[in-house]
């Protein structure tokens, strides 16, 4: 049914003359040259444009962006409308009110073009009014009129056509994401979306920008009611939004200086096995431990969640245990295979990473994910959880293995370094630090640096050494350890990735860059990098 036909029942059952639709403005009932409000929520740009696509023929669809005064009639089952559209100065407004007899039918879809100009016998400065059949009383109540004959279409339902009318266009941009192979959709008010396709940033042609008031619409209709609330409160939140058969996708909403903004981030329907990813043995056999902690660390955007995904997947075919996820929001979904998983995301089913962990423990868990290790009392928690028995995983934003270390414990108060240093050589089992390049011909790559427990590596922990850890790293690599310069100088060497691309993204740039001189690389496309 189209979305219009909520707003005409309203306009018959309060026997009213004309419904108002206006960008940026709340639909209006005109009767007896009196407005009374009909829906709460102001209409956005990209919303009345919709309810005005489903209504209209072919011919007027083309014409809408146009500014010009169109006329059509439309027929439902509450009987035969005449609307004016008018686009002034890129502003969009429509009128529509019962068609007087005599109006020209409409054809097999439905609708009917009249024609650019005023009907005969209109009055062509006001908006079409309907006979003198209409009622003289009318209530003063809000939202709706009171109605004489039907009952009248409450607000609040035709807000919800509204919000159905902003989740599908939305839901389209998300379709589209997909569709395009991309990772990211970034939605500003005035600028079209864009998308983040192989790690740039590129405008999606023949698309107009989005104003506050559509994308607004667009992001709160497919918000829960708990982030529509932390959202008004405090301009931004985290959610998750599923399309079924499509993927899930997280969503980071915020307002900036412009309006409104998002930024959605494509995860997967099905979980990529840790096969796929092509995760080494040595990983791989992290997930057979009984405890310990394992981190997965890199950047915003490198890949720390389809790596955990894939990781806990192999856990979950392989193992007989119970395996508790603490995430903000939940990304990959796991059903329960062999292992018993139990998903739990913060703001809903939790107050806070801390909280969920201190209750894990008392929920019979073998394996624990923690979505972040954000704070030092999460990351004191994850640490203790490890010592008793069990295995943790985790992510955090560091670059390097060694990076890694020296974050957690400089999280913690300098009292309190010396017994963090002992609890973490004692159960760290395996650092994988990741990013990922751009493959040369298309698409991306993860690199990633990894460091196994051994008992070398322990001592360097406990004795505040750890900047000796890349010596031992670089010596042990027949055990599963790589540095991130030794694994892009292999992508360089294989053809995978390009120099300039390896080069940006290394971390000790002049050893590799004595890397790629000793391989005989050539250095000239490094430019300003």
């Amino acid at each position: 049914m189209p979305r219009i036909d909520p707003l005409l029942s309203a306009l018959m059952s309060n026997r009213a003359d004309t419904v108002s639709l206006s960008d940026g403005d709340i639909a209006h009932l005109t009767k007896g040259g009196a407005r009374h409000p009909l829906t709460r929520q102001p209409l956005g740009e990209g919303q009345l444009l919709l309810l005005l696509r489903e209504m209209c023929p072919s011919d007027v669809a083309a014409r809408l962006e146009a500014d010009e005064t169109l006329d059509f009639v439309y027929a439902n089952a509450d009987g035969r409308f005449l609307a004016r559209v008018v686009r002034q100065a890129g502003r969009l407004t429509a009128t529509v009110s019962p068609a007087q007899a005599g109006t020209p039918g409409p054809n097999a879809n439905g609708t009917a073009r009249v024609g650019t100009d005023a009907p005969p016998g209109a009055d062509t400065d006001a908006p079409p009014r309907m006979n003198d059949r209409v009622a003289p009383e009318v209530a003063e109540s809000v939202p709706a009129v009171q109605a004489t004959e039907r009952t009248p279409v409450r607000a609040a339902e035709v807000d919800v056509r509204a919000s159905s009318a902003a989740r599908v266009e939305i839901e389209r941009l998300l379709n589209a994401l997909v569709s395009a192979g991309a990772s990211d959709l970034h939605l500003r008010a005035g600028e079209p979306p864009i998308m983040r396709v192989d790690g740039e940033l590129k405008r999606t042609e023949n698309l107009r920008p989005l104003t506050g008031a559509m994308l607004e619409t667009m992001l709160v209709s497919i918000m829960p009611e708990r982030n529509q609330t932390e959202f008004r409160d405090t301009n931004d939140t985290d959610f998750a939004h599923a399309i079924d058969g499509v993927a899930r996708f997280r969503g980071n909403a915020f307002r900036d200086h412009h309006g409104a903004g998002a930024v959605f981030r494509v995860v997967p329907a099905t979980v990529v096995t840790a096969e796929q990813l092509g995760i080494s043995p040595e990983v791989q056999n992290l997930c057979y431990l009984t405890k310990g902690l394992v981190l997965v660390t890199g950047p915003t955007g490198s890949g720390k969640s389809t790596t955990l995904g894939g990781l806990i997947d192999l856990i979950n075919r392989t193992r007989n245990d119970h395996v508790i996820t603490i995430e903000d929001p939940i990304e990959f979904v796991h059903q329960s295979k062999r292992c018993l998983i139990t998903q739990r995301q913060v703001g809903v089913h939790t107050g806070s990473f801390k909280a969920a962990l201190r209750a894990a423990l008392r929920e019979d868990p073998d394996i624990v994910l923690v979505g972040e290790l954000r704070d030092l009392e999460t990351i004191h928690i994850a640490l203790e959880t490890a010592e008793t028995g069990h295995l943790v995983f985790g992510t955090l934003h560091t670059t390097t293995a060694v990076g890694t270390i020296d974050r957690i414990i400089d999280q913690f108060p300098a009292d309190r370094q010396s017994q963090i240093r002992v609890m973490l050589a004692d159960t760290l089992k395996g650092v994988i630090s990741q990013t990922l390049c751009k493959k040369v011909g298309g698409g991306r790559v993860a690199a990633m640096e990894i460091l196994l427990s051994l008992p070398s590596v322990s001592n360097l922990i406990r004795e505040g050494k750890a900047f000796q850890i890349p010596s031992v790293m670089q010596t042990s690599r027949k055990l599963g350890m790589i540095l991130l310069s030794d694994v892009l100088i292999d992508l360089v060497d294989r053809g995978i990735v390009e120099p300039r691309e390896a080069y940006i993204k290394a971390t000790d740039k002049g050893t590799f860059l004595n890397l790629l001189k000793s391989r005989g690389h050539e250095l000239s496309s490094l430019g300003a990098a």
